[in-house]
């Protein structure tokens, strides 16, 4: 491996053990810890998502335009670090909650950014980028063993973990390959604050249905990220974070094979597969159980590479492909808003009430119909499979797996 591309490694595992620390047993400690109902845990997964609406435009603009991106990332990194940390204080979640959205708007711009700097860095994204990121889901790996070794699912120690790692991070930041902004320079106007170069892409009708298809499979993933872990405790699967690990494994695996599959399949059958995975996945939770059906269960978490990386690492790779260099970040960003933003919003909220409508008293504790709350977003993802697959089209070249510009 060569010494930027370990550099560039190193820094998607900081990067993705941070977001490990938090995203998978932050509803389990708000239920357990701060008591909050379903909404609230709802609630809360929606604030890493108006984060990235209100986020990443401005961010990836000043990337673009006025300071290095290995700059900007510290900056966030060693902000959030502090925020994060000063969450973990509070004692009730109406405290946590503003200080946690505080974070989000220093953290969520970062996963944008750290896919630009490694594509300015690259000779050819298609091949390389997947290696580098790899190193992501590992981090996100190590942190979840860690946390399921020590039994704090539901502590604060996860997200302190996190802080640590975050400020690590900000250090590091400063030793990545020198990444300047590629429209210094240039005038600024509102056509830049308002990220309307990125918007441009959407003149082409194929990128237009991929925002559209992007944007709905996010309503009934957010499911996964916010109920999952609680559901697994709940249920009685012991070390419930450390076998959702499982499912970044998978990732590691289909991850490493991504430029096979994309040569073989192509854009839109690999982010078909993906949606299919999704589906199945729901299914397999609605009808699992932590005895005789707990197979399912485990298959269920090992779909988590195909979900992943059969949609989203392709769509960044798509993206990256189809913006000019100077909107770069932008573009990131802009996709960024879609999925991590808009769509997880709406589903981190969607979430919440379906958990609530579907939990019921049952002598003195609430039990929670699990097999109707996964069928629920089980049916998004089908519903949004079925549109994708009959809007887009792309041309010949990227349908073929070629990630090259095409005109729009």
């Amino acid at each position: 491996m060569s010494g930027i591309r370990l550099r560039l490694s190193t820094m998607m595992f900081i990067q993705y053990f941070i977001y490990g620390s938090w995203l998978v047993t932050l509803g389990t400690f708000l239920g357990n810890t701060l008591h909050a109902t379903g909404t609230q845990v709802g609630l809360a997964y929606m604030t890493p998502a108006i984060a990235a609406i209100l986020t990443p435009f401005a961010v990836g603009m000043i990337a673009d335009r006025f300071f290095s991106t290995e700059r900007v990332l510290a900056f966030l990194h060693l902000s959030g670090a502090a925020l994060l940390y000063f969450a973990t204080m509070q004692t009730t979640f109406s405290g946590f909650a503003w200080i946690f959205l505080a974070y989000t708007l220093c953290y969520m711009p970062t996963l944008a950014l750290t896919n630009s700097i490694s594509f300015d860095n690259m000779k050819d994204p298609s091949r390389e980028f997947p290696s580098i990121r790899v190193l992501g889901t590992i981090g996100f790996i190590a942190v979840g063993l860690t946390i399921g070794r020590l039994g704090a699912d539901a502590t604060a120690l996860p997200l302190r973990m996190g802080a640590v790692a975050s400020v690590v991070m900000a250090l590091y930041c400063l030793t990545l390959p020198h990444t300047p902004p590629h429209a210094a320079g240039k005038p600024l106007s509102a056509r830049d604050v308002l990220g309307l170069d990125a918007l441009a892409l959407l003149k082409d009708r194929s990128f237009a249905v991929f925002v559209l298809g992007s944007f709905l499979l996010c309503i009934p993933l957010q499911f996964y990220y916010a109920f999952t872990n609680p559901f697994l405790n709940e249920i009685g699967v012991t070390g419930a974070a450390g076998k959702m690990t499982f499912g970044q494994m998978s990732e590691i695996f289909f991850m490493l094979l991504m430029p096979w599959f994309l040569v073989r399949l192509g854009v839109k059958k690999m982010l078909l597969i993906g949606m299919a995975a999704w589906t199945t996945r729901y299914l397999l939770f609605a009808n699992g159980n932590a005895g005789s059906a707990m197979w399912m269960l485990y298959i269920g978490i090992l779909l988590h590479g195909v979900c992943y990386d059969f949609f989203f690492v392709t769509g960044q790779i798509y993206v990256d492909q189809r913006a000019d260099v100077k909107i770069r970040a932008a573009a990131q960003g802009f996709i960024a808003l879609v999925t991590l933003g808009a769509g997880q919003a709406i589903g981190s909220w969607l979430s919440g009430v379906v958990v609530d409508a579907n939990t019921h008293p049952v002598g003195g504790v609430m039990h929670h119909d699990w097999f109707a709350i996964w069928l629920v977003p089980a049916i998004g993802a089908f519903a949004v499979l079925l549109i994708f697959a009959a809007l887009f089209k792309p041309g010949r070249t990227a349908d073929a797996g070629v990630f090259k510009p095409m005109a729009g």
